[in-house]
């Protein structure tokens, strides 16, 4: 009994440490550059509007999560959905860390940017930017933490010809990326539009 708890032990030393998702505070307004396939647009947050969300994003910007990210579900005059990494190891690290929600301080209008979520603190990484107003969405808990403040023509141009995802639509099934990654991407959706990188402009 001794000898096999001293082998677990000695795995457990031996096994690679799981990187932690960062958590650091954001500050209370901060904007991001986003330098994509079509040109670049910048996003203006605002900690108070949606604090929880603020720092996510904060965070995820600064661990390069957003770079070489595609613009995986553009949905003309409603809007685009990005946020899955192409490399489904660090996907992993940020899906099974969700956040708590925030109060919706704020409308779903043109420009402003909010995280996707599948129901009560389910929001990780995907966020979306509205093309138009969808402030019917605030009844149903969608916080905007954040808005583009340049470039929004950049946002408008992003390709949308594969729209909706799978199974509703032609474009990419969300399980099978989460699973395959850019790799998937990059086979069945070629022309997709996807972020070089995004910095945190100082």
């Amino acid at each position: 009994m001794i000898r096999i708890l001293a082998f677990v032990i000695a795995l457990l030393c031996a096994a690679p440490a799981v990187a932690q998702a960062p958590n650091e505070p954001a500050p209370a307004t901060y904007k991001v550059k986003f330098d994509t396939s079509k040109g670049a647009f910048v996003v203006q947050v605002t900690r108070a509007w949606a604090p929880q969300g603020a720092d996510r994003f904060y965070n995820l910007v600064k661990s390069g999560f957003f770079d070489n990210v595609r613009f995986f579900r553009v949905i003309s005059g409603f809007m685009v959905q990005f946020g899955i990494n192409g490399d489904p190891a660090v996907m992993a690290g940020w899906r099974d860390r969700p956040i708590r929600d925030d109060p919706v301080t704020q409308s779903n209008k043109r420009g402003f940017v909010t995280y996707a979520m599948a129901g009560p603190n389910t929001r990780t990484s995907q966020v979306f930017i509205n093309f138009g107003d969808n402030s019917r969405l605030d009844a149903d808990g969608f916080a905007p933490f954040g808005r583009v403040i340049s470039g929004m023509e950049v946002v408008d141009a992003l390709n949308a010809e594969y729209g909706e995802g799978a199974p509703r639509g032609r474009g990419p099934d969300q399980s099978r990326l989460q699973r395959e990654g850019n790799a998937y991407l990059a086979k069945e959706y070629p022309r997709m539009d996807f972020v070089k990188k995004a910095t945190i402009e100082r």
